[in-house]
């Protein structure tokens, strides 16, 4: 037999050999020779409850980072400063006053940030109501009035500054309560300080999906190109004075 009858002859045998392959679930089914249900049934362990109530939405496991209340969680980044204001259940940046920080630190997190940005009709671009969430104080998910406000697009509310912009743009108008829900990972480093895995995010911005589990290049630069250099594991959550009004309020996080 010549090389090309084999050919012919070996496609002929495998095309019946492929059709019966695909059948064999459902013959061992008609025969009964599946495994039980039980086989693939996993009980172990099990998940922990973890309750939302309704009047709140803060998940029990959550730790709470500003409720109204008090700045307990937070402290100034800049050493000699008397912080941000709590005004009428919002905390609200005092310009000037820099930066705030969490006083615990974290790593890979589940945030939920809720904002307000003040009416400044004066002002266009980033300077119109700027600030920004530096998670383990290094990567950015810009804060901007983007509503009818155009800039660069990977500067725009919604943005991984200066890496991403955001899918959509699902600003709303200036004074009005706006809702951050982020995923967070951290970056890995080896005992060498080498990148084992990137940070990545997930944001939905008012509910709906504006970047979708990125990985993010490097921490936030406002020139240059970011690049990674190993850091602690946990650091604190910080929030931006970029000298704009800025209102924040119900922030929690969830460690992942």
């Amino acid at each position: 037999m010549t090389t090309s009858h084999t050919t012919r002859f070996t496609k002929a045998l495998a095309t019946p050999c492929i059709i019966l392959a695909a059948l064999v679930p459902s013959l061992w089914a008609a025969e009964g020779e599946l495994p039980p249900r039980e086989a693939t049934e996993q009980w172990e362990p099990v998940p922990e409850v973890v309750s939302v109530p309704l009047d709140t939405g803060v998940p029990s496991d959550a730790v709470v980072l500003f409720d109204g209340r008090s700045l307990e969680a937070w402290e100034p980044v800049k050493a000699g400063s008397s912080g941000w204001e709590v005004k009428e259940g919002t905390m609200s940046v005092v310009s000037g006053a820099g930066a705030m920080k969490t006083k615990r630190s974290f790593g890979s997190i589940q945030l939920h940030l809720e904002f307000r940005t003040p009416h400044m009709p004066d002002k266009k671009g980033q300077s119109r109501a700027n600030s920004g969430v530096f998670f383990m104080g290094l990567y950015e998910l810009q804060i901007l009035d983007s509503y009818q406000n155009p800039t660069y697009v990977n500067g725009q509310a919604g943005s991984i500054y200066k890496q991403y912009a955001p899918l959509v743009n699902a600003s709303r108008k200036p004074g009005e309560w706006q809702t951050y829900d982020v995923i967070f990972t951290a970056p890995v480093f080896n005992d060498a300080g080498e990148l084992q895995s990137p940070a990545y995010m997930t944001v939905l911005h008012n509910g709906v999906l504006v970047q979708n589990h990125v990985a993010l290049k490097g921490p936030t630069l406002n020139r240059g190109y970011p690049a990674y250099t190993p850091h602690p594991a946990k650091l604190p959550l910080e929030l931006q004075d970029h000298r704009n009004p800025m209102f924040f309020r119900n922030i929690w996080v969830r460690e992942l």
